[in-house]
């Protein structure tokens, strides 16, 4: 019995340490409020596209951990930003990019 719980708790811990090898994104904090941490390189792909396309951005002031009003439309995530962040949408407000949960319209991080 103790040799299958070591087995298993060492094939947990490789194939933990496998994934975030390959993890782009990482939340941290739990329910809507969570951050997400996006590693430098895909902050600066983020800004580029938002420049590159002209995204045009709202009049309304969006907050980091408040819900979007419902007048906003949500922006889709391109594919080119990561697979990992493809489930948010996204505004542009005031030269700033907000990543924001669809299901709950609450801003979880601001891509600076």
């Amino acid at each position: 019995m103790n040799k299958l719980l070591l087995t298993t708790a060492l094939a947990a811990l490789i194939s933990t340490g496998a994934m975030a090898q390959s993890t782009v994104v990482t939340t941290t904090g739990t329910g809507h409020a969570a951050a997400v941490q996006i590693e430098p390189e895909y902050r600066t792909k983020i800004r580029t596209y938002v420049t590159e396309h002209k995204v045009r951005p709202v009049q309304q002031k969006i907050v980091v951990g408040q819900p979007v009003p419902r007048e906003v439309e949500l922006e889709a995530v391109p594919a080119d930003w990561g697979p990992s962040l493809t489930k948010y949408r996204y505004v542009y407000s005031g030269e700033r990019v907000m990543l924001v949960d669809p299901g709950t319209r609450t801003v979880v991080q601001e891509i600076d």
